[in-house]
């Protein structure tokens, strides 16, 4: 999937963001090695700094470790996987109940709206 990142936010958020997604969803499987810092910022357009302050963050949460000569890999901890996948449906899922609730939705509303929509 292309890379588009946008103003709003800082890059590097962004792009911990995404391989956080990429990763979760499955993209990305446990114990896989990522490419080369250099090649996924070419991809994403990035300088490589700002993607090697991505994956330092990443790794600093658990999901990306380093073996010094062998390059990066997911975590093959599927457990702390499913738990950032958890938090990070969460995080959306309160998003979008804000959203509905602005727009005069309560809960029931909502999973009306959704029942409808997905029939």
């Amino acid at each position: 999937m292309p890379w588009e990142l946008n103003s709003t936010e800082p890059i590097y958020t962004q792009i911990i963001n995404r391989l956080q997604m990429d990763i979760v969803s499955g993209n990305y499987q446990p114990g896989e090695k990522l490419p080369s810092v250099r090649e996924i910022a070419a991809e994403a357009s990035v300088n490589p700094n700002t993607m090697q302050k991505a994956f330092a963050e990443l790794e600093r949460i658990g999901l990306v470790y380093t073996q010094r000569t062998n390059g990066r890999f997911i975590t093959e901890d599927k457990d702390l996987i499913l738990a950032q996948k958890k938090a990070l449906a969460e995080k959306e899922t309160k998003e979008y109940l804000t959203s509905m609730q602005h727009l005069g939705y309560d809960k029931t509303g909502v999973i009306e709206f959704i029942s409808d929509i997905t029939d």
